[in-house]
């Protein structure tokens, strides 16, 4: 398993020479900056791919960028209206592009409007350390009484309702105000960021939306760039929704391991895989991480290790980020399982037998709390995880690589 780190470009408060002292082979990034539709040109990836490469002082890293997360689908395309079919065209050719860096692996999403969703981005633990939350009960309140979206109430029974209207009757404007921003927070440096208006006409275009037009909008964008993938030699890897279940009325898609299952039919392709991030699927309660790893796991070209721990027994419900290895997944069966893949693709003579991986998001602890970074996205919450990881997978190694031989 090949260890990576997300860098979010120069303006992340995390720095490559931080990454290398995290012990990180491989960079997870992307061109947050080129507006989604536009292509991503040769100049400005190599670009990225040095600033990569390069540490503070000019000495070489030794890291790589390995994988790009993400290259983002418009929401023309996912709505198929408007530009769609040349937004289709310009992915194309960010493809080939990216292909003639090098790089191999692509993680995207088709999360309509919103890529993912926390009502607090620094929730504090007992210990004082700090985590992205989701929590039903605000997000009930930001749907109909901050972004009042028509119908929403329908979507809540009533007991969540009368729960929802006395938070509601504790926050103050600001409070609102701030809630409305964690819901709607984009990535840094993000050239598309989107207004409560913006959001409320997204919102308008998709009413009439259900899973199976979206799905099929899905499969007709895959239809398009996956002989493209396999022309050069590319791995798509489609990340699930976060939260994986309904939110705003909106359809999802990529939610269960039946939504992977179906897309991976519909276009039975090696190059068209999946991105297995064991938080946004352990979310649910009915999602067994394991059991897909080992189900799904021939098409699996990415991994985002990270735990989160429900706060309720239903399948939609709150939940906050988790220790790697103290939430509701159990994370030592998840690696194993995909070890065990690994082997099984290097007995076969894979060349992508090495599934890359990142430790996903982690808590604010220590010096964290004062560097306010990306939220989700600390230098030593991660590197706690990472460490974590390293210990499951040098315990668990050398004995899968026996049973193998």
């Amino acid at each position: 398993m090949r260890q990576t780190w997300r860098w979010f470009g120069p303006k992340d408060l995390v720095s490559i020479d931080d990454v290398a002292q995290a012990g990180a082979e491989g960079i997870v990034t992307a061109l947050h900056h080129v507006p989604t539709g536009a292509v991503w040109s040769p100049e400005e990836i190599a670009l990225r791919q040095s600033q990569v490469g390069t540490m503070k002082d000019g000495a070489p890293s030794g890291i790589t960028w390995d994988v790009v997360e993400s290259l983002p689908v418009s929401e023309d395309i996912k709505k198929q209206q408007g530009d769609w079919r040349a937004h289709v065209d310009a992915y194309r050719e960010s493809m080939r592009n990216l292909a003639a860096a090098g790089i191999e692996v692509i993680c995207y999403n088709f999360m309509p409007v919103l890529d993912w969703t926390r009502t607090d981005l620094a929730h504090r633990l007992k210990n004082g350390a700090t985590c992205m939350r989701f929590d039903l009960t605000d997000f009930a309140v930001f749907d109909m009484h901050v972004l009042k979206r028509p119908g929403a109430a329908e979507d809540y029974d009533d007991a969540l309702r009368d729960a929802a209207a006395r938070r509601l009757s504790g926050l103050s404007d600001a409070e609102q105000e701030a809630l409305a921003r964690n819901v709607v927070f984009g990535l840094p440096g993000a050239a598309d960021n989107f207004t409560l208006d913006e959001v409320r006409a997204h919102l308008a275009e998709y009413a009439a939306m259900g899973e199976d037009t979206l799905r099929g909008h899905l499969v007709d964008f895959l239809s398009e760039i996956i002989p493209t993938a396999v022309e050069f030699g590319l791995r798509m890897c489609c990340h699930p929704d976060d939260p994986p279940f309904p939110l705003l009325g909106l359809p999802r898609i990529m939610s269960t391991e039946a939504h992977y299952t179906k897309l991976m039919q519909a276009v039975d392709r090696p190059a068209n895989g999946i991105t297995l991030c064991s938080g946004s699927l352990g979310a649910r309660p009915d999602n067994d991480l394991p059991g897909m790893m080992q189900r799904l796991g021939d098409r699996v070209h990415f991994l985002h290790l990270r735990n989160v721990k429900r706060e309720g027994d239903g399948i939609r419900g709150s939940f906050h980020e988790a220790e790697h290895l103290g939430g509701d997944t159990d994370m030592v069966a998840l690696v194993e399982a995909a070890l065990t893949e690994e082997a099984r693709r290097r007995a076969e003579g894979r060349a992508d037998w090495s599934i890359p991986f990142r430790p996903d998001h982690g808590q604010d602890i220590l010096d964290d709390l004062g560097r306010r970074a990306q939220p989700g996205y600390p230098s030593i919450g991660r590197l706690k995880g990472l460490a974590e990881l390293r210990g499951i997978v040098a315990a668990l190694e050398p004995r899968i690589a026996r049973g193998a031989a």
